[in-house]
């Protein structure tokens, strides 16, 4: 497992990251902004661990963010 942190308020809404990790990141409904899947959220919905499975995606899904706000441990 990884530890993956989107920082929600420098979201651009892009789609990026929900486009290359489409099982991990969604826009959120409200204000389409991303934010974790919610079987894989651990707190808030912008914070969550990836299983070993999607590791290779959320890393990716990281590089491809124009404005780096996710973040991959």
């Amino acid at each position: 497992m990884v530890k993956v942190t989107i920082d929600r308020e420098g979201c651009i809404s892009c789609g990026n990251c929900w486009t290359t990790c489409p099982d991990f990141f969604e826009p959120n409904p409200e204000d389409n902004q991303s934010q974790i899947i919610e079987k894989f959220r651990r707190g808030s919905i912008g914070e969550g661990e990836a299983p070993n499975n999607q590791q290779t995606c959320v890393k990716e899904a990281e590089k491809m963010c124009p404005v780096q706000v996710i973040y991959v441990e």
